[in-house]
């Protein structure tokens, strides 16, 4: 097995393409088993789809935007909101499936089907693979993951991320060789010929504030402790996280070094958390999440640092990496939440180079996302907010 990446920041989407496909050396006519490429929305989902549909040839092309950018184990690519990167496998030894459905009307029925596609695309229907690699629009990711587990079981291991735009306002995309869109859930499975190690964390920590979800409709909490979510929650964090007065007030800025966790597990008697991250304070008094929480669920206060959110993606590398016991690594998938990377854009030159050096020098793609899906320590997949993850292949 081979795995080699490739960026850009052209801002032609064909000129783009074609220093990915030249850097990955396509011209030699040995087309790679499956290519994740990933991208900001300088570009438009269509012309990225257009040029990578024609240039890649491989069937297997998962596509999904990224904000602002990706980062490889060459650097970041990030230049004034342009940003492509592809992570490209040869395989002869193994399988690789991609497919994509529409979730207008149903999102876990189009995961379900998206999933079913992919297995017969890889020729192993009726198999689970090793890894599902996952890109959907943001909004019904729990939905998603239980389509897919409804097919593949409650084991297998989802790692991805919710596509992201370069400013929050909707336009992300989705794409497969065959189709490109806005509000579609991407399904690879694969069956590499080597083996798999993924690691899936968070650069925060629990504070002692804490309280119970009294009410909650969908990703809308509308109370903690029979008080109003933002009242509570404005207060946990001494104001610095204001309530909204008379119209809807985004604070994803101000709340991204202050999330709400709920408590996922433990290692070595330390808890760990699945952040939630609160998006927009209202009149009402009620918060609406890039995750859903469940009533009479208990939520802490988390709190982290530019330090924390830099420094961790290499530990989870790091720990991703050793995960293969022995085995080489050939290359990863990283996935950076978009709401970390704005936090600390100024020194994601030091994140992408904490990976690099935690992964020995070994090709990755880290695509900056809404929304990032993986399992702690083992767990079953869940959806999170402000997550690292890492999917390294031996």
């Amino acid at each position: 097995m081979k795995i080699s990446t490739a960026m850009s920041t052209a801002q032609d989407a064909g000129m783009a393409i074609n220093e990915l496909t030249t850097h990955l050396q396509l011209d030699a006519g040995d087309a790679p088993d499956f290519v994740a490429l990933h991208f900001s929305l300088g570009w438009t989902p269509q012309d990225v789809h257009a040029a990578a549909a024609r240039a890649f040839g491989t069937a297997e092309l998962h596509g999904g935007s990224s904000c602002r950018g990706v980062m490889t184990d060459k650097g970041l690519a990030m230049r004034d909101g342009f940003g492509m990167g592809a992570f490209a496998i040869w395989d002869k030894h193994g399988a690789y499936g991609t497919a994509m459905a529409d979730l207008t009307d149903a999102p876990r029925a189009a995961a379900r089907a998206a999933t079913e596609t992919a297995l017969q695309r890889a020729d192993r229907e009726g198999e689970a693979p090793d890894l599902v690699w996952l890109t959907t629009a943001p909004g019904a990711e729990e939905q998603v993951l239980a389509g897919i587990k409804d097919v593949l079981g409650d084991e297998v291991m989802i790692v991805g991320g919710s596509s992201a735009d370069n400013d929050v306002s909707g336009k992300w995309g989705q794409f497969t060789a065959e189709g490109v869109g806005g509000n579609n859930v991407v399904v690879s499975v694969l069956f590499p010929s080597g083996p798999i190690s993924c690691a899936y964390q968070s650069g925060y920590a629990p504070t002692q504030t804490s309280g119970k979800v009294t009410r909650v409709e969908g990703r809308r909490l509308i109370e903690i402790d029979g008080q109003p979510a933002a009242t509570v929650y404005s207060g946990w964090t001494g104001r610095a996280v204001p309530e909204a007065v008379d119209q809807d007030l985004s604070i994803l800025a101000a709340s991204t070094f202050s999330p709400l966790g709920r408590h996922s597990g433990s290692l070595a008697d330390v808890p760990l958390h699945l952040l939630a991250h609160p998006a927009i304070a209202h009149p009402d008094g009620s918060l609406s999440l890039f995750a859903d929480v469940q009533h009479d669920e208990k939520v802490w206060l988390m709190y982290g640092s530019a330090d924390s959110l830099v420094g961790r993606a290499g530990r989870v590398a790091d720990s991703s990496r050793e995960g293969l016991a022995g085995s080489s690594i050939t290359g990863a998938l990283v996935i950076y939440c978009g709401g970390c990377m704005l936090a600390v854009q100024e020194r994601m030159d030091e994140v992408a180079q904490g990976i690099a050096a935690a992964l020995g020098g070994a090709p990755f793609l880290g695509v900056f996302n809404f929304g990032e899906q993986g399992a702690l320590l083992g767990a079953e997949t869940r959806h999170g907010n402000l997550m690292i993850s890492c999917s390294s292949f031996g």
